[in-house]
């Protein structure tokens, strides 16, 4: 490997994706150079073993790419959550990226996204899937706990999947929570963990009333149709299981080898510990 081609950029959000990504780029002999997320990175980036942090606002692309020609960035790689409406609201927009949004015609995480993709790559720097390093986390298919899924469960995985499909399609949310093949929840700009709390704040709100929904819940998450692994995958860490055992939801459903589980063996003991059954299914 040359030493021109040893330097990966990486664009960090929030959470431990980014921890990964950079973990295993430089055990594949990657100097790491990182594009810092002001709004989204973890402080703690700074003494993760990059080859150079450098810290950049929401909208700032110019920025981002006259970083990336100056330390010699030919290869980048998104990682780790920028919030959907971060992107749409605490966004300030320098020139280059203003016009790119003025150019588009639909205001959606794919469509913004997938045109900054596209900048990048008329400036000679390839955005590579973000799972590109890291395919043993993503969750194959079967079932990955020690429970397996109720018949119960299994319906409203069935349903959850239908509904979720048709929600992706449209870009509005990549999950859905169910009670006995009802839609509790539909996740929109506020995220999942955020989805799975307020389904459970509404089957919490009926206790005492008179209802003929079982209030165990099951939480569908899949990937969009052609989802591009560039960006927006499909990610479950432990807190995500925590909010399920505090929302009351038993049983979690992914898509096969498009979801990344993060801290994969503590994810599954958490899981397990909490009698929370996960699938993942082929499309």
């Amino acid at each position: 490997m040359s030493s021109q081609n040893k330097k990966l950029g990486l664009i960090a959000g929030n959470g431990k994706f980014p921890f990964l990504v950079l973990e295993a780029a430089r055990s594949a002999g990657f100097d790491v150079v990182v594009a810092a997320i002001k709004e989204e990175a973890l402080a703690e980036i700074e003494n993760s073993g990059a080859a150079s942090v450098h810290w950049l606002s929401l909208g700032e692309l110019s920025k981002l790419i006259d970083l990336f020609h100056r330390e010699g960035v030919h290869r980048a790689v998104m990682a780790g959550q920028v919030k959907h409406k971060q992107i749409f609201s605490a966004i300030r927009p320098d020139w280059r990226l203003a016009k790119l949004l003025l150019s588009l015609s639909k205001r959606n995480t794919d469509s913004l996204l997938g045109a900054v993709a596209n900048v990048f790559a008329e400036e000679g720097i390839t955005l590579e899937n973000s799972t590109w390093l890291l395919e043993p986390l993503l969750g194959m298919p079967g079932v990955l706990t020690d429970r397996q899924p109720t018949e119960q469960e299994r319906r409203n995985i069935d349903y959850g999947r239908m509904v979720a499909r048709d929600l992706a399609r449209h870009d509005i949310g990549q999950t859905v929570v169910i009670a006995e093949a009802a839609c509790v929840a539909v996740e929109a700009m506020e995220g999942t963990d955020a989805t799975i709390e307020r389904a459970g704040q509404i089957m919490g709100s009926l206790y005492g009333e008179a209802s003929t929904l079982s209030r165990t819940l099951t939480v569908v998450k899949i990937a969009k149709p052609n989802q591009d692994m560039r960006f927006d995958v499909p990610v479950i860490g432990v807190r995500t299981i925590e909010v399920m055992r505090a929302a009351g939801a038993s049983c979690l459903a992914l898509d096969g080898g498009k979801c990344l589980l993060l801290d994969r063996q503590h994810l599954l003991d958490t899981a397990n510990a909490a009698q929370i059954a996960i699938v993942a299914e082929r499309e």
